[in-house]
Parts: C-alpha cells; sequence; structure tokens
C-alpha cells in the first residue's frame, strides 16, 4: 500500500467513533471522522494553487475513513472525474481503470477516433463538396423553373391546337396530321430539356455521392469503433467488495433499470475509495463526499456541502460493492410521525383540506405504506376514489387537499391542470436577498442520474414558473412567500436553491442545500372553487416556524 494515500489524524481517536455500521450512502449525516478529513483534504487543496481555477468551477471529493489490520485508523481521498488534466495524484487513490494513461487501449484508440472525427470534418467542410452542393441546388431550382414555364407553353399550345380543330369545320386531314407532329415535336422538346438537366444534375449529384458515401463510411466505422471501445472500457470496470467478489460494470448493470452503464460510472469518488480500501485490505469505517467551487449550470451543488452517492451511476455499483457489511439503515425508512390524528382544517360533505406534517408522505412509497393517504383512509372508510388531490413534499408540512370521492376529486384536479387553485407557501432560506419581490422562470427536468432530484435545463426542461416575495430578513435567515404558478416536483426548493433563482437554499433542504431539524418550507394558503356549491373555499394555516 502507498503510505501517501493513508493519511492520519494529528488526534486520538475515541474507540466509541469507530462504528460496526457502515455509512448509508444515499442518505446520511457526515461522521466526526468524515468531516475532520474532509476538513484535512480542503486543506491540502488549498496548497495546489495550479488547480485552483479548475476547482473554482466545481469537483466532488470524498473522504473514506479506514481501519488497518494492526489498527491503526487513518483515511482515504478521492476525487470524482479527473483532475488537472490526469486520474492519479499521490494524495489521492488510483482510479478503477485510467483512461488518461498515455500508452492504453482507451487513448490510443480514443486518438484513432478523434483522427476519424477530423475526416469527417474535413470531408463535410470541403470546399468542392460545398460547390456541388450550392451548385445542385441553384441548377434544382432553375430546372424547375423552365420545366414548369415549358410544360405551362406545352398546355397552351394543345389548347391553341383543340380550339383550332373544334373551330375549323373545314379543316382537311393534312392539316390534322400536322397538328399532331407538332404536338410530337413539342413534348420530344421538353424530353430533351428534362434530360438535359436530369443529366447535368445527375453529374454533380455523383461527384456529391462521393463525399457523402466516404463520409457514412467513417461514421460507421467511428460507431463500431466507439462501440467496441465503450465495450472494452465497461470490461475495464472491475469492482471488489469486502468478500473478494469482483464484478464488472455489464453485470452490474444488467439488471439494473438503465441496463447499460452511464456515462462516467465508476469514476466517482465513493466506487474509487471502496476499491482501494478493498484491494489493500483496509476496513472502512464511514464515507462522505462533498463539492468544492461553483454549482454546474444544471444540477444544484453548493460549495462545501456534503451530498449523497449519485444513484443513476453509483446505486447498482455500490449495491455490490457493500455487499458483506453492515450498512447504517436509510434514514428516511425510520422517520416516525407521533401525530396520528389528522389536524382538518376544513371539512364538508365532498372533501377536507389537512394540515400534513412535516415527514409524512402524501401518497404511499416504494420504501413506506405511512402516509397521508392511508391515514384518511383509516378515518373515511367509505370514501373512494384516489383522495389525495395533489401532492407535497415528504419534508413539506401545510395544507393538502382530499377528495371523498372520485367525482370530487376529478372536479378538483381539473382545477390543477387549468391552474385556478391557489397556493402560497412560506418558507426560511438560508441567506440574504437583495431584491424584495419577483418572479422566477427556470424550466426543471428530472436529474435521472441523480433522483429524486430535479435540475434546470432550459432546452428540455418542463416550464416553472414561481412568483416571490421576501416577508423580513434577520440574521442572514430570510423569511419569503412562494406563490407557484405552476406544480413542479421540487419546484419552489430549486428556484430557492440555483444560482440563476434566489441563490439562497431553504433551510433544512438536504438535497439542495443543508440538513437540519426539518425542512422550513410549508403550505399555508389554498384557495379553490367548490366543485359542487362553486363557492370559493379559502384556507389558510400558518406555519409554525
Amino acid at each position: 500500500m502507498n503510505s501517501k494515500r493513508l493519511h492520519k489524524y494529528n488526534f486520538n481517536i475515541e474507540p466509541e467513533l469507530l462504528t460496526e455500521n457502515f455509512t448509508f450512502p444515499f442518505n446520511y449525516t457526515p461522521h466526526p471522522l468524515c468531516l475532520a478529513a474532509a476538513a484535512a483534504l480542503q486543506q491540502h487543496i488549498a496548497t495546489e494553487e495550479s488547480w485552483s481555477e479548475e476547482l473554482s468551477l466545481g469537483k466532488m471529493f470524498g473522504v473514506l475513513v479506514v481501519q488497518t489490520q494492526s489498527g491503526e485508523v487513518g483515511f482515504l481521498a478521492a476525487f470524482s472525474g479527473n483532475l488537472a488534466g490526469s486520474n492519479t495524484h499521490p494524495y489521492f487513490v488510483p482510479p478503477i481503470y485510467d483512461m488518461l494513461e498515455e500508452d492504453g487501449y482507451f487513448k490510443i484508440e480514443e486518438q484513432k477516433i478523434s483522427e476519424i472525427n477530423n475526416q469527417i470534418n474535413d470531408l463535410s467542410n470541403n470546399t468542392e463538396y460545398h460547390q456541388s452542393l450550392s451548385i445542385l441546388e441553384k441548377e434544382t431550382v432553375q430546372a424547375t423553373s423552365e420545366l414548369t414555364e415549358n410544360k405551362k407553353l406545352l398546355k397552351k399550345q394543345k389548347e391553341a391546337r383543340d380550339e383550332y380543330r373544334t373551330g375549323n369545320t373545314k379543316i382537311n386531314e393534312k392539316e390534322i396530321e400536322m397538328l399532331k407532329l407538332e404536338s410530337l415535336s413539342r413534348k420530344a422538346e421538353y424530353r430533351r430539356l428534362a434530360k438535359k438537366w436530369e443529366l447535368r444534375k445527375s453529374i454533380l449529384q455523383n461527384e456529391i455521392l462521393k463525399y457523402k458515401e466516404e463520409i457514412d463510411h467513417l461514421k460507421n466505422e467511428r460507431k463500431t469503433r466507439s462501440g467496441i471501445l465503450q465495450q472494452k472500457l465497461f470490461d475495464s470496470f472491475q469492482f471488489l467488495n469486502i468478500k473478494g467478489e469482483v464484478k464488472g460494470l455489464n453485470h452490474i448493470f444488467e439488471k439494473s433499470v438503465q441496463k447499460v452503464p452511464p456515462s462516467g460510472s465508476g469514476e466517482c469518488a465513493a466506487p474509487k475509495l471502496l476499491q482501494y480500501a478493498f484491494s489493500q485490505e483496509l476496513k472502512p469505517i464511514a464515507m462522505a463526499e462533498f463539492w468544492w467551487g461553483a454549482s454546474p449550470k444544471k444540477e444544484i451543488r453548493q460549495h462545501g456541502n456534503y451530498y449523497p452517492a449519485c444513484k443513476g451511476r453509483c446505486e447498482p455499483i455500490l449495491k455490490h460493492m457493500l455487499q458483506g457489511m453492515q450498512i447504517e439503515k436509510d434514514p428516511m425508512e425510520e422517520v416516525e410521525i407521533n401525530n396520528t390524528d389528522l389536524e382538518i382544517e376544513y371539512e364538508d360533505g365532498y372533501l377536507l383540506v389537512i394540515n400534513k406534517p412535516c415527514g409524512l408522505l402524501s401518497i404511499p412509497g416504494r420504501t413506506s405504506t405511512k402516509s397521508a393517504y392511508h391515514r384518511v383512509q383509516e378515518k373515511y372508510p367509505e370514501a373512494s376514489g384516489p383522495l389525495v388531490v395533489h401532492r407535497l413534499d415528504m419534508a413539506t408540512s401545510g395544507l393538502l387537499l382530499i377528495a371523498k370521492d372520485k367525482a370530487v376529486h376529478k372536479a378538483l384536479q381539473e382545477q390543477f391542470k387549468n391552474r385556478t387553485i391557489k397556493k402560497r407557501y412560506v418558507a426560511l432560506l438560508s441567506g440574504g436577498i437583495k431584491e424584495q419581490s419577483g418572479s422566477i422562470d427556470l424550466a426543471l427536468a428530472s436529474d435521472y442520474n441523480n433522483r429524486p432530484c430535479q435540475m434546470v435545463d432550459i432546452e428540455n426542461g418542463k416550464q416553472s414558473i414561481t412568483n416571490w416575495k421576501v416577508i423580513d430578513c434577520n440574521n442572514n435567515v430570510t423569511r419569503i412567500e412562494f406563490t407557484p404558478l405552476t406544480g413542479r416536483t421540487h419546484q419552489l426548493r430549486v428556484h430557492a436553491a440555483h444560482p440563476l433563482g434566489l441563490n439562497a437554499p431553504i433551510i433544512g433542504d438536504e438535497l439542495y442545500g443543508k440538513k437540519s431539524d426539518r425542512l422550513y418550507l410549508h403550505a399555508e394558503y389554498l384557495e379553490f372553487r367548490h366543485p359542487m356549491s362553486g363557492e370559493i373555499v379559502r384556507v389558510e394555516k400558518k406555519a409554525d416556524f
């Protein structure tokens, strides 16, 4: 083992810190030893001035607390992707497979594919090729114009001959024959004109075809080489677990939702750290990953914040790598809502509005059957239909509209669809806001590699609009009022945290900001038209924060 890669702590470690259960990588509070390791890593990052510009753009780092067979405790460090154009740096664990190795297969084949790309670009931008395309386009227009005019002339000449025949009762056979010959001559002239243009275009098309065939041939070669390279790359990533079992990327992902490994699989910090620990017979104690630098344009990452492992790329890999280890339970599965009574803010024979507590799902989830839906179902066993008209995030508290039968549910959902229902939220943001009010319009899409997170995607996302107004600001905490005009998943949370939004995460937002005792977001006002009486119903429940 390279001793430079196992970093020692500068303090004595209490035995009780060496927990038996390893970090649940997709939802965790950083272990104290991980916090100390991250602080040491951040000090090291600060000494590398040549990295400063690259790191200012943002990168994910990870630390893994480990114990040697002799009982010594230290930590390992890793980065996601590559750093300063290299996969290997003395302070960090090595990559699982080094794609940037100069004499390696990947680099050599990548160079060949790059050369093919250059050939395709050269052919696609060839002057003669573009001249032929331009001339063909012009001559096609000219040919169409001439042939169209010639056809019109043929039609007029035919009409004149027909008129002469019908209007001349003394026409003889010789004249009739002359008219036929004239018709045949005109048609032959048109065919000669069409053939002339066809020949001229054919010559140009053949010249163009030579370029297109060569470009297509190169593209097929590129596709074949890329496919072989990708396959070989997948086969080169072989992952260990504590039992010594080895699996490649293809094997790991064949039973996943994606089936095929996403780009970048195996290059994240978490798999690198575990791979090195297993290969060096080090016992993993705890792990954490943090973001350093500016947030990406789409995803939301706050400088210095800790984040769970990504699910799209890392979940299938870590599922294999963590086999045989005692893992902490998912904290989300342990959330208990002690208050079993529904807090009803409005009710009649057709519907009700409840105050959903923070930590309760709106509808049943994959891992939990405790939800507002079940609470309502238990209290109103005679109610039919989907019951819950809209949703609030599990971590969000506030007003939730419930229908007692299918017809009422459908009518209320139609109001949501038509955006006639008015909603208002209150939140506490981490940071100050310069303006006092405004509107945010940022299109959102699912971040499939990091579910359940959403990301800003201007090109492919769905329009998401939020009006906002500052209520007050004290000690760098802003109380704000949100009025969403659309109802996208995590809309308010993303609009608050994203640099193109308010750039101030909601306090307690562990997905887009920092974890706290709760998410400080509450749905405090709901206004809708009663589907039976037609009257406007207004319900308000102030937040308890």
